[in-house]
């Protein structure tokens, strides 16, 4: 009988699996669940299950980076993979290499995570939007130099409104090299303040042609800048995510050269009717002031300048006769008030009582009040209505 390890038995079920063709690569189907994304390592481990049964998995950061779409729990995925065997602890698992969405494309399955994404931040609110000018003088292209796009701008623009000029920046639209290129051109035309507005995009494709404008640096940096973007990608059908980022979505090129500039004919039909507008109001304007002039000119006033001295004349002797009798008026009432002070105070004075048989009696200057004033032989002075009398006490 021999006896064996556990790291031997492990390791001979390792190659049994291993070394069996029909496993090298095998595409499994099921439902994600306890999904785990290592950040650090950037692996990413799971578990594939259906109704069943259920399988470990891993995910080794060199495949995982190249997933177009964020794996979740509850996700049903077709993964190819190879079978084997974890020695340490004996666990049977598969190992992916590839992985997409089940009932639906990885492409889109990541359009729909990162456009959720970025609307719960808040990058796609009207609030944020700035809006585009109505006269620009300068117009941003940002698009491939070859192709229909980048021609029915130049001719929509033009056409439309030649007094705009038109800044091209030419860049790549599709591949791994466009998303950069993109980003790169949006900080250009902020940072020069290039432009009043930007018109981004390209014409139609697939979805994997038009991924770059999906691209979540692309889309910041149009919501970051702080000149209108307008974006035009692909047919009226098609929707990006840098189409949710701008300020303002166009259905194709052409429509977003449209938008950025006014019809140059349509803006002279609105001038000539202001012009005519504003032609009636100047003459309005000066038959009304005519019409016054006139009124005033027939005034008396002006007709005839002596009239109005006369009239002011009347007006200075109604204003001095006026005067006058209020100055008589007051000084009639103050005679009046006078005389009557002037009574009352008669009626209180001292020579009143002497005219009625009194007299007064002084020594010394001092009127006497009291026999105990004066004493025998003290010479006295006694007044009357009509003079004094010298007299001496016994």
């Amino acid at each position: 009988m021999q006896v064996i390890t556990v790291s031997q038995l492990n390791r001979y079920v390792k190659s049994l699996l291993e070394s069996d063709r029909r496993l090298v690569s095998v595409y499994i189907s099921g439902e994600i669940s306890n999904f785990t994304d290592h950040y650090k390592s950037g692996h990413l481990y799971m578990t594939l299950k259906d109704e069943n049964a259920a399988v470990k998995a891993v995910m080794f950061r060199a495949y995982a980076s190249k997933l177009g779409f964020k794996p979740e729990n509850g996700m049903k995925v077709i993964a190819r993979a190879r079978v084997s065997l974890y020695e340490k602890d004996g666990s049977f698992q598969i190992y992916i290499e590839q992985m997409q969405p089940d009932g639906i494309g990885a492409l889109q399955l990541a359009f729909e995570q990162l456009k959720k994404k970025l609307a719960q931040e808040g990058l796609f609110d009207q609030s944020r939007k700035l809006p585009i000018p109505r006269y620009p003088s300068k117009v941003g292209v940002i698009t491939s130099p070859t192709g229909a796009a980048v021609r029915d701008i130049f001719n929509v623009l033009g056409r439309r409104y030649p007094l705009a000029e038109i800044v091209f920046f030419p860049v790549l639209v599709q591949g791994e090299g466009a998303p950069p290129q993109l980003i790169n051109a949006l900080k250009w035309f902020d940072a020069n303040n290039a432009a009043d507005v930007i018109i981004i995009g390209r014409g139609g494709g697939s979805i994997e042609e038009l991924w770059a404008f999906n691209d979540e640096g692309v889309a910041r940096a149009v919501a970051a800048c702080r000149i209108p973007v307008i974006s035009a990608v692909g047919h009226e059908t098609d929707f990006t995510i840098c189409d949710f980022a701008s300020d303002l979505r166009a259905p194709t090129p052409s429509a977003a050269a449209e938008l950025a500039v006014p019809d140059s004919e349509q803006l002279l039909i609105h001038i000539q009717k202001l012009y005519v507008i504003a032609r009636r109001s100047v003459r309005a304007a000066i038959e009304s002031s005519s019409q016054r002039l006139n009124s005033l000119v027939s005034r008396r006033a002006l007709s005839t300048p002596t009239y109005f001295i006369e009239e002011q004349y009347i007006r200075l002797d109604l204003l001095t006769r006026a005067f006058a009798q209020a100055a008589r008026n007051r000084v009639y009432e103050s005679i009046n008030r006078l005389g009557a002070a002037s009574s009352k105070l008669d009626a209180l004075s001292p020579l009143k009582v002497l005219a009625r048989g009194y007299s007064i009696a002084y020594v010394n200057d001092k009127v006497i009040k009291s026999t105990s004033d004066v004493f025998s032989g003290d010479r006295l002075s006694l007044r009357v209505s009509d003079g004094s009398i010298d007299c001496t006490v016994d």
